[in-house]
């Protein structure tokens, strides 16, 4: 599980500043200056699910606008408050794909400054069933923290406006154990195709992660180095046949000449 904000954002998360609280590990979100500075930014998926509501909540509770997730195995995740909802229920959601923007909603006559709330649950019974939450594998130092989100699995958000991903290719190490992916997009308006790799695990520590693109040619240009979350991108201007791929800790993948 990824914090739910795009990647790279920092936020502060309080756990104990809400009598609305009724357990100790739920957490609300904020990182702007003023009580109204994160109105209206943009939400993402802590992590790959089903979305299972994705509705206002009249009066049954204080949650205003809820998106819920089902992780699967009894797993599931709350985003509350929000201005506005960007998924349906029924619908499945990669992790960092933007499902809301932050806002205030309530149940009727509850005037709240905007916040995420957000919620990590099994399928006990409330309060009991939010479980401490861990972001990249580290547990939320509750009652406070600031944390900065390594939620960066998205490969048209690394390579920008425009790119669509197009190939792709999962780095397995020893026993099957996926490491990350290594993402070829490419932009039809500009005729550049784009490669990121994207970790998988060992977020909060760096590792030797690269990235390169080779169109027909040319020279081939490379990012490499010890990288927490992902390498790249590498962008070229690319119409005809390219070379692509990456490596994590090792493990590699190299295309064959293609996408002519």
């Amino acid at each position: 599980m990824q914090a739910p904000f795009p990647c790279g954002q920092s936020w502060r998360g309080d756990s104990d500043n809400s009598s609305a609280h009724a357990g100790t590990h739920e957490i609300d979100f904020n990182r702007g200056a003023s009580a109204t500075a994160d109105l209206g930014d943009t939400i993402v998926a802590a992590a790959r699910g089903r979305v299972v509501t994705a509705a206002h909540q009249g009066s049954a509770n204080g949650y205003g606008n809820l998106v819920k997730i089902d992780h699967g195995n009894g797993w599931y995740t709350y985003y509350a408050h929000l201005r506005s909802i960007s998924v349906r229920a029924g619908t499945t959601v990669k992790q960092g794909q933007k499902i809301g923007e932050l806002g205030n909603t309530s149940k009727p006559g509850n005037a709240i400054s905007p916040h995420l709330h957000f919620e990590l649950r099994n399928d006990g019974s409330y309060p009991g069933s939010v479980e401490p939450v861990r972001f990249d594998g580290t547990q939320f130092a509750y009652p406070e923290q600031s944390i900065t989100s390594r939620n960066c699995n998205d490969p048209e958000q690394l390579c920008g406006p425009g790119f669509r991903a197009i190939d792709w290719a999962y780095l397995r190490g020893s026993a099957g154990v996926h490491q990350g992916t290594v993402y070829l997009a490419w932009n039809a308006s500009t005729s550049n195709n784009c490669v990121v790799t994207v970790k998988h695990r060992n977020r909060s520590a760096s590792s030797a992660t690269s990235a390169y693109l080779e169109p027909a040619g040319s020279k081939r240009s490379t990012d490499s180095g010890s990288f927490t979350s992902y390498a790249g991108p590498v962008t070229r201007s690319s119409p005809g046949c390219i070379r692509w791929g990456g490596a994590i800790s090792g493990v590699t993948y190299n295309s064959p000449s293609e996408h002519c």
